[in-house]
């Protein structure tokens, strides 16, 4: 999807693409193309509700959170590429402490039943949808269709 088109389906956050002379620091273009890629293959993000395993799900979201903390420290002080980060990294560590994992060790997710899980996924991808929607505005990057799909939903009547 063409970032151009995830305009629309922001709502309140400010946008510096048209009529206004805001140029991303190159650094900051680049580790926000970077992380758009990187969640790009992360299925946990994307796939079919039935498909998803909650083991590889907790798994994925430990190496997000582990390239997010990376990323955020190759970042100079002041980036606005920070906030969206760390919305990420925070989005990771809800989903993990909901599925009852330990920092570092994969555990066994503890859940009543399946909607625990599902719930827990879905707070994932929406939190993951605004951050990515922002990024993609903000430093005028496409996405794929697939990550698209936890893109906000387009405002139409």
């Amino acid at each position: 999807m063409k970032f151009t088109e995830i305009i629309g389906r922001l709502n309140g956050i400010s946008c510096p693409v048209f009529g206004v002379s805001w140029t991303p620091a190159a650094p900051d273009v680049q580790v926000a193309r970077r992380i758009i890629r990187f969640l790009e293959d992360r299925r946990v993000l994307y796939n079919d509700f039935a498909w998803e395993v909650p083991d590889q799900c907790i798994q994925s979201a430990l190496e997000i959170r582990k390239f997010l903390t990376a990323e955020l420290g190759s970042l100079k002080g002041g980036s606005e590429l920070a906030a969206p980060m760390r919305s990420m990294r925070a989005a990771c560590r809800k989903f993990l402490n909901d599925m009852h994992c330990g920092s570092g060790m994969l555990t066994r997710p503890r859940f009543g039943n399946h909607y625990d899980f599902f719930t827990a996924l879905g707070e994932l991808r929406s939190s993951f949808g605004l951050s990515i929607a922002s990024l993609a505005v903000q430093y005028g990057i496409d996405v794929e269709d697939e990550l698209a799909t936890v893109l906000p939903a387009e405002d139409v009547d």
